[in-house]
């Protein structure tokens, strides 16, 4: 098979049949609480696209562009929103965060994630308050540079934090909880924008300032998580990482996991420059797929760009003001079912299932909304009605294929694949990538939308092909593999073992001969 390597998470791993663990109510708030830190990324992706559509916030901060979105209100026009400093508005969040990873990586790894959590609640609180009290440009961009260090911290931990305090049978639906918040948070921030909206001439103040509800709550719950036991063993905590670990699992008997991150731990504590230690041939594929390739493409599929745009672009399909938001709010309520259904059985079918099952729909929605505008959309035409429903139709398919593949698991995947000695350093690449091309795409879709037209979904649906055939031909199956013996796939990999095979075998110690599998 192309994935090559596992093809039911199990094999021959050393110690990983010797695992046990308890499914308990402290395990559940833990995990709860961290993964609000997904609230936080998915409330901005929501409520950004809805303020930048309200009149009031426009007339204050962007006249031009409202003089021009009232000149064509109720007609089709890809230009309407086309403006850069409007752009900047959205995008500058995105390069702060970019930045402020590397930052975070440092926190991660020599404080704990946990730290980095409510560092991360602090900043986008901060964010908030700025935003919500804004008298001018200026201070809405400082506004989203906080939040963007908020941001960069929470992408950077949250993940991490989920999947070390996994059991590696449910991590997949565990780490998955990111992604879930992530939606919710997207639909809230719909809703509150679709009320917010009805209240002139200050309902986007409140609307960016209930931005401080989840910053709050993410930092409330992070005084009270627990270390992962992964962190406290690589700081040389190891007893109260056994401790955390044993309350985690639900169970005494943890000396066989214990085991492995004791030794990845001594694995991580020979490493002094994480980030060098990327650029060895035993960890190019954990740099290709997961700290570049995944990341980048989430972005690349186009996802975002509705996430941001949703009551923009609907606007600029002729929808009323308020029906925007609406159909935004059916959008967003297709993403939380898609993340749902994603944590149900991501661990029963696996990554590459949801990856390539979903890719293929999500390409065939992308070509029809091209066809569709390419024929029924103009400038200056009104969009008929029955036309403007089939679009949000498309639309909601290819949401809900996105909330159940490259939503989730392009957190998921990068964050179970790195070994412990460079897990932070991976994880900040990861989201330093992300946000770059989050940024990259914010700034630019309004003004590709105004050139291009239809042919941006047709650009889109190219990309999807290409990252297809990547996760087809170069990603094995990580569903159920301890996270901690996940480095032994690519030894498998009918690929990846001609890159790292030689390598592994040279530096692989005489004790881990046991901890090889076959193909």
């Amino acid at each position: 098979m192309a994935g090559g390597g596992f093809t039911d998470g199990g094999g021959n791993l050393k110690r990983a049949h010797l695992y046990e663990h308890r499914i308990t109510g402290y395990f559940i708030v833990a995990c709860i609480v961290a993964a609000l830190g997904g609230s936080l990324f998915g409330y901005d992706l929501g409520v950004s696209g809805g303020v930048t559509s309200m009149d009031d916030f426009l007339k204050e901060f962007f006249p031009k562009v409202y003089t021009r979105k009232q000149k064509h209100l109720n007609e089709t026009d890809y230009c309407k929103y086309d403006d850069q400093i409007l752009t900047l508005f959205t995008s500058s969040l995105y390069f702060a965060g970019l930045v402020s990873t590397f930052a975070a990586s440092y926190v991660t790894r020599n404080y704990g994630r946990r730290i980095s959590i409510i560092v991360g609640s602090i900043s986008f609180f901060l964010g908030a308050i700025f935003n919500a009290s804004a008298v001018n440009v200026l201070m809405l961009i400082i506004g989203r540079i906080l939040l963007g260090v908020g941001i960069g911290f929470g992408n950077q931990s949250v993940p991490l934090y989920l999947s070390e305090i996994s059991p590696p049978k449910i991590r997949g639906a565990v780490n998955q909880l990111f992604q879930l918040t992530t939606c919710l948070g997207i639909l809230i921030a719909y809703l509150i924008n679709y009320g917010t909206a009805k209240i002139h001439p200050w309902g986007w103040r409140l609307s960016l300032g209930l931005a401080t509800v989840p910053a709050a709550l993410m930092f409330v719950g992070g005084l009270f998580l627990p270390e992962t036991p992964n962190s406290l063993v690589e700081q040389g905590r190891l007893e109260e990482g056994r401790k955390v670990l044993e309350k985690i699992r639900g169970t005494m008997r943890v000396e066989a996991e214990f085991e492995d991150l004791i030794e990845a731990s001594k694995a991580a504590q020979a490493i002094k420059h994480p980030f060098k230690n990327l650029l060895e041939r035993k960890n190019r594929p954990q740099l290709i797929i997961g700290a570049l390739a995944i990341p980048a493409f989430q972005q690349l599929t186009g996802m975002n760009s509705i996430l941001f745009y949703a009551p923009v672009i609907f606007q600029s399909l002729g929808f009323g003001s308020g029906a925007a938001l609406y159909s935004s709010v059916i959008t967003g309520v297709a993403l939380v079912l898609g993340a749902l259904i994603s944590m149900s059985l991501v661990d029963k079918f696996g990554r590459r299932a949801f990856f390539l099952e979903a890719g293929a729909e999500m390409i065939i929605y992308m070509i029809a909304v091209s066809i569709t505008l390419a024929l029924r959309f103009g400038e200056g035409k009104t969009l008929p009605k029955e036309i403007g429903a089939f679009l949000v139709v498309i639309i909601c398919l290819f949401v809900l294929a996105y909330g159940r593949s490259w939503g989730p698991l392009g957190w998921l995947v990068p964050s179970e694949i790195f070994p412990l000695e460079t897990r932070s350093a991976g994880q900040s690449i990861v989201v330093c990538v992300n946000l770059f091309f989050t940024a990259l795409i914010a700034q630019c879709f309004l003004v590709s939308l105004c050139h291009l037209k239809y042919g941006i979904f047709l650009l889109f649906c190219g990309l999807i092909c290409i990252m297809s055939g990547f996760i087809f031909f170069l990603l094995p199956e990580t569903k159920q593999v301890p996270i901690e013996e996940v480095y032994l796939l690519w030894h498998n990999h009918w690929f990846w073992k001609k890159i790292v095979g030689e390598e592994y075998q040279s530096n692989v110690n005489p004790g881990e001969q046991d901890r090889k599998t076959e193909v």
